[in-house]
C-alpha cells in the first residue's frame, strides 16, 4: 500500500479506572472509504473525539500525510471535515445561513464561499430549500446538510460518526451515492463509524472494534470469507430451551440473537429438515438460512452482537 493518509498507533484513552481505548491501531489510505464497525460503547466515538481534539489521549500517536501531529492540532483540523453523530446545525438558521457560517469558521471567504455554498446546496438536493429554517427540515434533509457543511473547506479526510443514524432506506441509499461520488470525483478519503452491517459492507476496508481494540481489519469480502458455513436462525417459544435442545441434539453452539436462536453450521440446507423434525409441531415458528454477514463475522470474532452495549 501507499503511505497512509491517516495512521493511528496505540491510541489509549481511559475514564477513571476504565480503559475505553486499549492501544487502537488502524490506517486510512488516500482515496479510501474506511469503516470502524462495532456496537455502541466499543470506542468508535471516543476515537473520533481524540482525532478532532475534543478528548485527550493518554498514549498513542497520530500521523497525517506522513507527519506526526497532535490530536486537534490546527494543521490536522484544517484537513478534516467532521460530521458528528448528534445534530450540530443551528436549528434557527436557514440552510444557506448554516453553510455561510461554516465557511466563515473555516476561513472560506468572498466569492469562493458563495460558489461553494451554492454548489453544496445542490449537492445536498437542498437548493430549493436554501431559505428554509433548519428546524423545519426532515431528518434526512438535516443529515444531508450536515454532510454539506463538513465539506465547505474541501477537506482531504471526511470523518463521519454513525452517518446514517435515523435515516430511512431511501435516504440511506442517497447518502451513500453522494459519498461514493465524492470519492470518485474529488479523491476524498472517508473515515466513518457504524454499527450497521449493511453500511459497513460499502466500505473499502473495515476495522472491527470491540472493547476498545481492533480485533480484525480487512475488506468486507475477506472478513466474510473467514466465516465458513451457513447461518441458521430459529424462532420459537422458550428461546432458552431451544438453545439447550439445539446444542445437545446437533452439537452446535446456539446464541440468542434478535429474538431468535442463531448458530452456524456446514451444509445448513441439509440440517434444517432434521431440526424441524426434532421438535413437536408448534414449537418452532420460523427457521431462516443465510450466508454469513458482517454481523455474523463480528459475533464469531468477539462473542458480541452489534447491538450489544457490554462495553459501554
Amino acid at each position: 500500500m501507499a503511505e497512509p493518509l491517516l495512521a493511528v498507533d496505540g491510541l489509549t484513552v481511559g475514564y477513571g479506572k476504565r480503559e475505553v481505548l486499549k492501544g487502537l491501531d488502524f490506517e486510512v489510505q488516500p482515496g479510501e472509504i474506511f469503516g470502524l464497525l462495532g456496537p455502541n460503547g466499543s470506542g468508535k466515538s471516543t476515537t473520533f473525539s481524540v482525532l478532532t481534539g475534543l478528548l485527550k489521549a493518554e498514549a498513542g500517536r497520530i500521523r497525517f500525510n506522513g507527519q506526526t501531529v497532535e490530536p486537534g492540532a490546527r494543521s490536522l483540523r484544517a484537513e478534516l471535515g467532521v460530521v458528528f453523530q448528534k445534530p450540530s446545525l443551528d436549528p434557527n438558521l436557514t440552510c444557506l445561513e448554516n453553510l455561510r457560517m461554516a465557511c466563515r469558521l473555516n476561513g472560506v471567504r468572498g466569492k469562493t464561499a458563495e460558489e461553494r455554498v451554492t454548489s453544496l446546496l445542490a449537492f445536498a438536493d437542498l437548493a430549493d430549500r436554501a431559505g428554509d429554517v433548519v428546524k423545519t427540515l426532515s431528518g434526512g434533509m438535516k443529515r444531508r446538510l450536515e454532510l454539506a457543511r463538513g465539506l465547505v473547506h474541501q477537506p482531504r479526510l471526511l470523518i463521519m460518526d454513525e452517518p446514517t443514524t435515523g435515516l430511512d432506506e431511501a435516504s440511506f441509499h442517497r447518502t451513500w451515492q453522494r459519498l461514493q461520488a465524492l470519492r470518485a470525483e474529488a479523491g476524498l478519503s472517508i473515515l466513518l463509524s457504524t454499527h450497521r452491517p449493511e453500511e459497513a459492507a460499502r466500505c473499502d476496508r473495515l476495522a472491527l472494534i470491540a472493547d476498545g481494540r481492533v480485533v480484525a481489519c480487512d475488506t468486507p469480502a475477506a472478513l466474510q470469507a473467514a466465516v465458513s458455513g451457513d447461518v441458521i436462525t430459529v424462532f420459537g417459544d422458550d428461546p432458552d430451551g431451544l438453545v439447550e435442545a439445539l446444542h445437545s441434539r446437533f452439537a452446535v453452539e446456539p446464541r440468542r440473537v434478535d429474538g431468535g436462536v442463531r448458530f452456524r453450521c456446514d451444509a445448513g440446507h441439509t440440517l434444517i429438515p432434521r431440526v424441524v423434525e426434532a421438535f413437536p409441531a408448534g414449537r418452532l415458528r420460523a427457521i431462516h438460512l443465510k450466508q454469513p454477514s458482517l454481523a455474523d463475522v463480528f459475533l464469531k470474532l468477539t462473542g458480541q452482537t452489534l447491538e450489544d452495549e457490554d462495553a459501554a
